[in-house]
């Protein structure tokens, strides 16, 4: 019964989304139980495609004869004494991990020799995790790591979102191209120049370039604006599409479907634009643009969609298409402290009706930093954009102009929020700090917040703000708090089941933000420290769930066949270190660094990566291409 039960779980929790149990084999795993609590089988049984399963007759089985061979085995990797926390869920056990060839080969007690054994007492052993939501498009050619993300367990990371990609491209759009995606994503310009060699054209060609040399996996999705970019030019940026133009782009999208990218990325959000002040080309579009370039999708039988900006625009692209559908991300914000509970009920709504929708929940706290030089939060209002766009030394003059810093304390202190856009500037004075001040006479003013030094200094806090700034040529860094700021919020948001947990932006804003930690902060700090849900819970969420859901069906789970993506770590000690900062990029470019404590071993592929925080040299990914349903 207790057999019965536990598969039956497991099952209701795919057919809820959606989600074949296994789409790549004619098998598929039933966990059962033994008369001994703490360690479990996987049994591997037939799948009967007309609907049923062959449940064999309950007889005693031994851990170690999982082998296929039934005794001993050579390994490459074999993990053992570990905890092991499978991606299912289901309760943590001891047990090893026996890897060969790249695949996970046997689970729970491994007899036999291996070239490489890890000794993992007191350590759990679970999936790698999959960040769902990066911008490591171009640092990916340059950097097959994918820093920092590889220093949090991550395992496999998804580009090609918010409809920005490097593919496809004619030699002629490569400088839109980057200049969109170094706009939109805080991505210095002179690093994407500097980094990318383009030596592709095609979708096809793109992921081929990423296959020859790669730390962890890649899995990519067709960036719209790219696309339109690729068959309109210049005009994408400036007019709706012809039927013929539409069709052009659905063709490039079923070529790169068919080569192996899981998906399809879209965005309407006034905030995307180029270092012109021209809107990403995704922004021209119509619905209906959309929504026929989507069916594409359903018409190959498989791909995700990520659809941002326009939560309306999401609704409608999940309500129209088969596929799972990203349609943004929920966060409790100050600008609208209750607005999550209405976009997590939407969201129920319509999982209720029958659509796979889906939004994101970020665990890190919105403690977003920010200069002048790179600040994006102020783009919403007229004259904050026009002024952000300006060249360094034009843009402190205009600061200093008394007729433009009228208009910016208009916009920015007097004019009321708007809480129904959630790209607006909160009017927040007291949620922006001074984090750290370039000049030694200001280091009293870290911590403290523009309302509070306006009030001692017997300014405005416009005034307060800008004359710091221009002070120290624009250097100052100053920090937001604005955002996944409350307790219980965050609790309801991260533990339900209607929302999947993700949207690092790695690779991104990366010189005010390291949200590719939110794996280590949710282990460390919402798990072990809050303790809000159980471990299990929490890696199912940050593998198996996400796997699933964009149909990386080899990755996300613990068990015989499936790829040895694996991350090891101390659950005591898990944690993000404290940020930093590198000068890693190409052309020397600066960034924020944060590395992570309590990971032992990274291993992608069956090899191992990351040990003790220190990469081995290897550069056993590749890019996770995706499969047709079986």
């Amino acid at each position: 019964m207790l057999r019965a039960q536990l598969f039956c779980g497991f099952n209701e929790w795919n057919t809820c989304h959606g989600v074949p149990l296994r789409q790549q084999q004619d098998t598929i795993c039933v966990f059962y139980s033994t008369s001994r609590p703490i360690r479990n089988q996987w049994r591997r049984r037939s799948v009967d495609r007309s609907g049923g399963i062959d449940y064999p007759r309950q007889r005693k089985k031994t851990i170690a004869s999982l082998s296929p061979t039934g005794g001993t085995m050579a390994y490459d990797l074999l993990i053992k004494n570990g905890t092991v926390v499978d991606g299912s869920g289901l309760p943590g056990y001891r047990g090893d991990v026996g890897v060969s060839s790249g695949k996970i080969v046997e689970i729970g007690r491994a007899n036999g020799t291996a070239k490489q054994v890890i000794d993992a007492d007191g350590l759990t052993v679970a999936p790698g995790i999959i960040d769902n939501h990066t911008h490591y498009d171009a640092q990916v050619i340059w950097d097959p790591l994918c820093t920092y993300s590889c220093y949090h367990g991550v395992t496999t990371v998804v580009i090609g979102n918010c409809s920005l990609a490097l593919a496809p491209a004619h030699k002629e759009d490569q400088a839109n191209l980057a200049g969109v995606l170094s706009h939109v994503e805080a991505i210095p310009l002179e690093a994407i120049n500097a980094g990318v060699k383009w030596t592709w054209e095609t979708i096809p060609q793109y992921m081929d370039t990423l296959d020859q040399r790669l730390g962890m996996n890649v899995a990519t999705l067709i960036g719209h604006s790219a696309v339109r970019r690729y068959v309109m030019g210049e005009p994408s940026q400036e007019r709706q599409a012809t039927p013929e133009e539409i069709a052009k782009m659905k063709a490039i999208v079923r070529e790169g479907i068919e080569a192996g990218a899981i998906g399809l990325s879209f965005e309407r959000n006034p905030r995307h634009f180029d270092w012109d002040g021209k809107l990403a080309p995704s922004n021209l579009a119509t619905d209906e643009e959309i929504v026929e370039i989507a069916g594409v999708l359903d018409e190959v039988g498989r791909g995700v969609i990520q659809c941002g900006g326009d939560r309306k625009l999401g609704t409608k692209v999940a309500m129209s298409t088969r596929c799972p559908v990203f349609y943004g991300n929920i966060t409790q914000a100050a600008i609208a402290p209750d607005r999550w509970r209405n976009q997590l009920d939407g969201t129920v709504e319509l999982m209720r009706q029958g659509h796979r929708a889906y939004q994101f929940v970020m665990p890190r706290p919105g403690d977003l930093r920010y200069t002048l030089k790179t600040a994006q939060h102020f783009d919403a209002m007229k004259t904050w954009k026009n002024v952000m766009l300006l060249p360094l030394e034009a843009r402190m003059a205009a600061f200093r102009d008394p007729e433009t810093r009228a208009k910016l304390h208009f916009e920015a202190v007097e004019t009321p929020v708007n809480p129904n856009f959630a790209g607006d500037f909160t009017r927040r004075w007291d949620l922006q700090f001074v984090f750290k001040p370039a000049l030694a006479k200001n280091q009293h003013l870290v911590g403290k917040s523009i309302a509070q030094i306006a009030k001692e200094q017997n300014k405005d806090v416009l005034d307060a703000f800008l004359e710091l700034a221009l002070e120290e040529k624009l250097e100052t860094e100053f920090e937001r708090r604005e955002v996944n700021s409350d307790e219980a919020a965050m609790k309801a948001l991260l533990t339900s089941p209607y929302t999947v947990i993700g949207q690092s932006d790695g690779g991104a804003h990366v010189v005010f933000r390291t949200d590719y930690s939110y794996s280590t902060y949710l282990l460390s700090h919402w798990v072990r420290e809050k303790q809000i849900m159980p471990l299990e819970q929490a890696i199912s969420k940050l593998t198996f769930i996400p796997a699933n859901l964009f149909g990386i069906y080899d990755r996300g789970l613990l068990r015989p066949g499936m790829a040895a993506d694996i991350m090891i770590f101390d659950p005591k000690t898990i944690a993000p270190l404290e940020p930093g900062e590198a000068h890693d990029l190409p052309g020397g470019a600066k960034r924020r660094k944060q590395l992570a404590k309590g990971i032992e071993y990274t291993v992608v592929n069956g090899q191992t990566l990351i040990e003790k925080g220190e990469h081995t040299g290897a550069f056993p990914g590749r890019v996770a291409r995706s499969a047709r349903p079986a």
